[in-house]
C-alpha cells in the first residue's frame, strides 16, 4: 500500500467562525492534494459541508476576555470528551486552529496521546504573556504563521514555524494595487462608511452600539453619507438589527468584509483579522476594542508588551491607522479622529497606498495550500 493510498484520520479544530472558515479550506486544499484523508472535528456547518464529521458544533459559542468566563464548564467537558476520543480512536493528526486558550488544551490531549499537531494560526504571545510560549513548545509540532514577523520570532523560541502568508487573502489577486483608492472625485458630504463590529456574540455587544454613535454623529455632519453595516452570519445580521438605535439609516450586508471595504472610503472594525481584510482592500480605518477599566488598568496593561495593538500598525511597525484599544466609555475621541480623516482626502490616498503596500505580501501565496502541504508531510512522515 503507497501513501496514496493509506487511509488517514485528522482531528480538526475550530472554536469560533473565523477559524472553522479557515479550517473549511483547509480541508478542501487537503482533499484535492489526497483524497484518502478523513476528518472529524469540532467547528460548524462549513467544515460539514467540506466533509468533517463534527463532534461538536463550537463555532457559535466563541468568547473573549472576560465573557470567556462563562463558558469554561462547556469547554472543561468538552475537552474531556476530546480527550477521551482519542484514547479510543485512531487519530494521525491534529490541526488546531487559532483561538488557543481553548485549543492548547486539545493540543495537551493530543501529546498525552501520542499524537502530532499542527497549530494553524500563531498564537498572539509575541504581544502579551509571553511566558505561555513553554506550554506552546511542550505540545507543537509543526506552527503555521499567519503574519511574516511571527515565524523567527517563534523559531528563536524553540518551536519549528512557518510562515504560510494569510488565508483572509487566498482568495484575492496576488496583485493588490488596483485596489489603491486615489480619492480624487470624493465629496466628504457623500462619505461612504462601513462599520464593521465583528463576529463574536460580545463584540457585537459592546461595539455595536458605540459604532452606531459614532455612525450618527457622522451622518448629523454629512447628511448624505451612506452607512454600511457587515454581520459575520445571519444570525450576527439579525443581532445587529434588533440593536440598532434609532434614526440610523444602515445597509446591513452578510460576510462580505472586503467587498464592502472595496466600496467605502472610511472604515471602523473591531480588533481582530477583518482589520487586515480592510487594509488589503485599500480602505483607511479605525480600529476599536472594548474591555472592562477595571480589567485593563487592574491586569491588561501589565500583561501586554506590545505599543501596537492592532494586525495593522503591527505589520507597518508603526501608528499607521488610529486604533482605540481599549476604548472604553466616551466616543468624542472617535468622532474627532473620523471627521479629520475625511477631511483630508490626500491624506486617505496616502493611507490607503500604505495599507496595500503592508498588506501586498499577505497575498504572495494561497495559504491553504501552504498548510494543507505541511499537514500531508507530517502525515506521511509517520507512515
Amino acid at each position: 500500500m503507497t501513501d496514496k493510498d493509506k487511509e488517514y484520520r485528522i482531528f480538526i479544530s475550530a472554536a469560533e467562525q473565523s477559524g472553522e472558515t479557515h479550517c473549511a479550506h483547509l480541508i478542501g486544499a487537503i482533499k484535492q492534494q489526497d483524497a484518502s484523508v478523513e476528518f472529524v472535528g469540532t467547528g460548524g456547518p462549513k467544515m460539514a459541508a467540506a466533509g468533517c464529521r463534527l463532534f461538536e458544533s463550537t463555532a457559535d459559542n466563541a468568547t473573549m476576555t472576560y465573557n470567556a468566563f462563562t463558558e469554561v464548564g462547556y469547554y472543561w467537558k468538552l475537552i474531556r470528551r476530546i480527550r477521551d476520543y482519542f484514547r479510543q480512536n485512531r487519530v494521525d493528526l491534529v490541526v488546531l486552529c487559532d483561538s488557543p486558550a481553548y485549543n492548547i488544551h486539545v493540543a495537551k490531549a493530543a501529546r498525552k496521546a501520542g499524537i502530532p499537531t499542527l497549530f494553524y494560526v500563531a498564537p498572539q504571545y509575541w504581544a502579551w504573556a509571553e511566558w505561555r510560549i513553554h506550554k506552546l513548545r511542550r505540545c507543537c509540532d509543526r506552527l503555521c504563521c499567519i503574519l511574516p514577523f511571527e515565524e523567527q520570532w517563534f523559531t528563536e523560541r524553540g518551536i519549528a514555524a512557518t510562515f504560510v502568508s494569510n488565508p483572509l487573502l487566498d482568495d484575492v489577486s496576488t496583485d493588490l494595487s488596483p485596489c489603491i483608492k486615489d480619492y480624487a472625485d470624493f465629496d466628504p458630504r457623500r462619505v461612504k462608511v462601513a462599520l464593521i463590529p465583528g463576529s463574536r456574540k460580545a463584540e457585537i455587544e459592546t461595539l455595536w452600539q458605540p459604532m452606531q454613535q459614532i455612525a450618527l454623529a457622522l451622518k448629523k455632519r454629512y447628511p448624505e453619507a451612506e452607512l454600511t453595516a457587515v454581520a459575520a452570519t445571519p444570525k450576527r445580521e439579525e443581532a445587529l438589527r434588533k440593536a440598532q438605535l434609532p434614526g440610523l439609516e444602515c445597509r446591513y450586508t452578510v460576510d462580505s468584509v472586503r467587498d464592502t471595504a472595496l466600496q467605502s472610503d472610511i472604515a471602523l472594525v473591531t480588533s481582530g483579522s477583518a482589520t487586515l481584510e480592510v487594509a488589503s482592500a485599500g480602505c483607511p480605518l479605525i480600529v476599536m476594542y472594548q474591555m472592562s477599566r477595571i480589567l485593563w488598568h487592574g491586569v491588561g496593561r501589565w500583561l501586554v508588551k506590545s505599543k501596537l495593538l492592532s494586525l495593522v500598525n503591527l505589520l507597518a511597525d508603526r501608528h499607521l491607522v488610529p486604533e482605540f484599544m481599549p476604548y472604553f466609555s466616551s466616543v468624542d475621541p472617535i468622532i474627532a479622529k473620523a471627521i479629520e480623516m475625511i477631511d483630508a482626502p490626500q491624506a486617505l490616498a496616502r493611507l490607503s497606498q500604505e495599507l496595500i503596500g503592508i498588506t501586498q505580501p499577505l497575498a504572495a501565496k494561497r495559504t491553504r495550500d501552504e498548510v494543507a502541504s505541511i499537514a500531508l508531510e507530517m502525515l506521511r512522515s509517520r507512515a
